[in-house]
């Protein structure tokens, strides 16, 4: 007689079963690894970012060799620089903490994707991802800025661009720039849709990058936003962009499922520093099984749409997955 109902379960009776029939995955190549560089003192971790270290460069050195041992493929470098000014000249600086690090990455792991993060934030002594006008960020006079910094990163080395400044046209003023300094091969992956979150409050931690007056609200997006993100996604590929970032991770994934319906780029999905915070607190607590949570969040990310994602799980990821080898 036929059965009334249907036998789910008969996919889900063993382990290898489950694993036969998982239809999303996830491997070490999906990841990219942030990283934050100092330009003076001794390397520190971040307090508010458990595992997470601002690396002087002599330890950095040492740590992006381990990072690349792990079989991490790309890492997404953020500057701490000595010295800010009003304009975050540090940023575009030849001998900048960036662009050392760059080099010296490229020096020591030529086979690891450097991915330079293009924003003026840690470098102003104001903190805004601009320059100024008054109190208000200038939109224009930052892209020239914005410019000559994502050319300066790609003569340092950098593999690719990822410019998070949330500037309107950032993409094709620093496509054009790039393009002009004989750049064309230097793939940009744009912040495509960043919302004003309170999910980065650990990174103006790790960067020293919080504003020191007002917000970012004037040019990062509101989160109750959903079709204000496509035409910002429609901005940014109309403008060269060659990947595209949604970012935070875990509150916007249907942001990342809308996107990735309506783009053939590459969509990647930073699992920001909130997040990972969050993670660690509670695991400490002993409130939660921090690799499972760690694996849902992810796997979450890759079943939402995304081809990669940035965290600061990647590092953890890749030592687990050699214990299990």
């Amino acid at each position: 007689m036929e059965a009334p109902f249907i036998r789910h379960r008969n996919l889900r009776k063993t382990s290898a079963m489950r694993d036969l029939v998982r239809e999303t995955k996830f491997s070490l190549d999906d990841l990219i690894y942030p990283m934050f560089v100092k330009e003076t003192g001794e390397t520190t971790e971040i307090p508010s970012m458990p595992g997470i270290y601002q690396y002087n460069l002599s330890d950095f050195e040492k740590e992006i060799q381990k990072v690349q041992a792990l079989g991490i493929q790309a890492v997404l470098l953020f500057g701490i620089p000595a010295q800010k000014d009003a304009i975050g000249s540090g940023a575009f600086s030849e001998n900048g903490i960036i662009q050392q690090a760059i080099r010296l990455t490229k020096e020591r792991c030529p086979q690891l994707i450097v991915i330079a993060d293009t924003c003026l934030c840690e470098y102003t002594d104001h903190g805004h991802c601009g320059v100024l006008h008054g109190a208000e960020v200038d939109n224009d006079a930052s892209l020239e800025i914005l410019k000559k910094t994502a050319i300066s990163q790609a003569a340092s080395g950098a593999d690719m661009i990822a410019p998070s400044n949330a500037m309107d046209g950032f993409v094709y003023a620093i496509r054009q720039g790039l393009d002009e300094a004989g750049f064309q091969h230097v793939p940009i992956m744009s912040y495509a849709i960043k919302y004003a979150s309170s999910f980065y409050g650990p990174f103006r931690d790790a960067a020293g990058s919080a504003p020191q007056f007002g917000d970012r609200k004037t040019y990062q997006m509101d989160p109750a936003n959903r079709k204000e993100a496509l035409r910002e996604m429609q901005s940014d590929v109309a403008e060269g962009a060659d990947l595209l970032i949604v970012k935070p991770g875990l509150a916007f994934l249907d942001i990342v499922r809308d996107v990735r319906n309506q783009s053939l780029l590459p969509i990647v999905c930073y699992n920001v520093s909130g997040e990972y915070s969050m993670v660690k607190a509670a695991a400490q607590k002993g409130w939660i099984n921090e690799a499972q949570i760690i694996y849902e969040t992810i796997i979450g990310m890759k079943r939402a749409g995304a081809d990669l994602i940035i965290t600061y799980f990647a590092k953890q990821i890749a030592q687990e997955r050699q214990k299990e080898e």
